[in-house]
């Protein structure tokens, strides 16, 4: 496709079934006021999702923890990146939680930057805030979807017995599904995740299902990166070789003309036969579309 001069018009270049209203203000209005007077985030707002007008109109988002800036640098990914993080904020966890309980929520996504910074990359966090949101909301269900919690070392743990550790963490906390994307194919990995690997990603997966296997597991691919079709099939099986219970497949689509450069626009009709590939292959629950995302409908699994 031709490089276009401006993100605006690369915007004006993509297909129809990719355009959607973003929604009425005053639809949106409720959860954008509670989560800025909270000074809390969401992956809908940093991640530029395309659905956050439905799902805000529903009243519905999906929190994004330990503030709102990355120590990966991912060439597809809207959120910010490239200086240090803040100071985690101790009382996020109880505004999520009020925050939850305000929207009157039922199910509940929460996700986080990669904070390779902390000892223990966050798992602890993820834990902290579920606590807090059972205190006030005992019925409400909770999904997560986590980083690979890879990085540092000790005397007594490799890199790969710390993050089985943190990733025990969370799954002991008995979150309703636990999610962990490889977003692309094997070979599109190391220019569209950097930082990130696709044995490990597949390792979340595995080791999620060997602590405890009544724990729904989840991933997801973004297409229009490069990846053939043969390619995503063998990802999709792969997955399943680690157990992964649920998949969702969506169109990438470039925040900006920094970020990596969209290859191939799928049409709905290549992602409906994608899906039922899916289904085929053994995965309970399937979500296949252009406007699909990790969290979109997560409820109604």
């Amino acid at each position: 496709m031709t490089a276009p001069t401006n993100i605006r018009a690369e915007i004006a270049a993509m297909p129809e079934w990719l355009r959607r209203p973003i929604g009425k203000a005053s639809e949106l209005s409720t959860v954008q006021k509670i989560i800025k007077q909270r000074q809390i985030h969401t992956i809908c707002e940093e991640g530029r999702c395309p659905n956050r007008g439905e799902c805000y109109a529903n009243k519905t988002a999906t929190f994004l923890l330990m503030g709102p800036t990355c120590t990966r640098s991912c060439a597809f990914c809207q959120v910010d990146k490239g200086h240090a993080p803040m100071p985690l904020d101790p009382d996020e966890p109880a505004k999520i939680a009020e925050s939850v309980q305000l929207l009157g929520l039922r199910y509940v996504v929460l996700t986080s930057v990669a904070r390779d910074d902390l000892a223990d990359g966050g798992a602890g966090w993820f834990v902290a805030t579920m606590n807090a949101i059972r205190q006030n909301n005992p019925e409400t269900q909770i999904e997560v979807l986590t980083p690979d919690f890879w990085g540092g070392q000790t005397e007594q743990q490799t890199p790969a017995q710390l993050q089985a550790s943190r990733i025990e963490c969370v799954v002991k906390a008995k979150p309703a599904c636990y999610n962990h994307n490889v977003e692309t194919v094997k070979r599109l990995q190391g220019p569209v995740r950097r930082g990130a690997k696709y044995q490990r990603s597949l390792e979340v997966l595995r080791l999620v299902k060997e602590i405890d296997n009544n724990i729904p597991t989840k991933s997801g691919l973004m297409l229009g990166h490069g990846e053939t079709e043969k390619e995503i099939v063998e990802a999709m099986q792969d997955l399943r070789a680690v157990g992964c219970d649920r998949l969702t497949l969506g169109q990438y689509m470039r925040p900006s003309l920094e970020h990596t450069a969209v290859v191939k626009y799928w049409t709905p009709e290549e992602f409906d036969r994608l899906g039922e590939m899916a289904r085929e292959m053994g995965f309970a629950h399937v979500r296949s579309g252009p406007l699909v995302r990790s969290s979109y409908h997560a409820g109604e699994e």
